[in-house]
């Protein structure tokens, strides 16, 4: 591991990455600036899978960054990300301390790894109201004229694929306006587990965080303290499908068997988008999921 660069840690859903990043940073003086989109949202716990108890090693908490920054039913974009990366890298660095990316939300690795910057793009009106008289199909075909849907979540619910169009053609208008981004030396390492594992470790988890964790109670704490349904939905997965149950969309059973496939989806997705950096150049070291957590760290500190 080379302390002058920055060190990433990803992989997909349910890996254990943060538990990893946490106590490499316990090892080597570090902090944590994670790398989930939905993370950043307050009061959204235990279906983003934020664990902060994992954020104390024995008995001293590591500092972390872009957890818990916005309140739920907010909008936060790349572009946000990407500047409060920034200040959080730029912190860290001025401590000489040693900066740890952990995350599974490609869009985010990459909006700080490529080195380019977003934009922030602005609501067209008038481009909303031509787009409100198309179908879900139609609205999917003109995205396809834009850009390759290689982030397919772009295509799952209607806000999102108005959204995507709609920062596909400002960005063709304006790319003027794209400066460049400070380029950053970095390190990537992945944690990773055959398939037939991440599935089981995902449904293992995801029996336990509604059993235990109380993460249907959660969502319905979010709609009484005033998040719109129609919000929540738009976050996708625990929060979309837990939302339909308690609106009675869907029965218990049905939510359960949704949500486990969902996710299931989700992390191949994650892996597909992982191995699409590793073609475009990203060298990821990965690292087999099944090793004790100190020899993960070891291997990391070690490279």
């Amino acid at each position: 591991m080379n302390g002058k660069k920055l060190i990433v840690i990803l992989g997909c859903t349910a890996t254990g990455k943060t538990n990893v990043a946490v106590n490499l940073a316990h090892q080597v003086n570090g902090e944590v600036i994670s790398a989930d989109s939905r993370q950043v949202y307050k009061g959204m716990d235990v279906g983003t899978g934020k664990d902060l108890s994992e954020f104390t090693v024995g008995g001293k908490t590591i500092p972390h960054y872009l957890i818990d920054i916005v309140e739920a039913g907010t909008e936060y974009s790349v572009f946000n990300y990407q500047k409060d990366f920034l200040k959080a890298y730029d912190s860290i660095q001025k401590k000489e301390r040693q900066a740890i990316l952990c995350g599974g939300t490609g869009m985010y690795l990459e909006a700080v790894l490529k080195g380019y910057r977003m934009l922030e793009v602005p609501i067209d009106d008038a481009l909303r109201k031509r787009l409100a008289a198309k179908s879900d199909e139609e609205l999917v075909a003109e995205l396809m004229t834009y850009k390759d849907l290689h982030n397919t979540t772009d295509s799952i619910e209607r806000d999102r694929i108005v959204r995507a169009i709609e920062v596909s053609i400002y960005k063709g208008n304006n790319k003027g306006l794209i400066n460049d981004y400070p380029k950053i030396n970095t390190q990537l390492f992945g944690i990773n587990f055959e398939r037939k594992i991440i599935k089981e470790r995902i449904t293992d988890r995801l029996k336990y965080r509604l059993k235990h964790e109380g993460m249907i109670e959660e969502v319905e704490g979010l709609i009484a303290a005033g998040v719109s349904p129609k919000r929540l939905k738009f976050y996708g997965l625990e929060y979309k499908l837990i939302t339909q149950f308690l609106l009675g969309e869907i029965d218990r059973k049905e939510m359960f068997n949704k949500l486990n496939i969902a996710i299931h989806q989700f992390s191949k997705r994650q892996s597909t988008w992982f191995r699409k950096m590793e073609r475009n150049g990203f060298e990821i070291n990965w690292i087999d999921g099944n090793l004790p957590l100190e020899e993960k760290v070891d291997l990391i500190i070690n490279k």
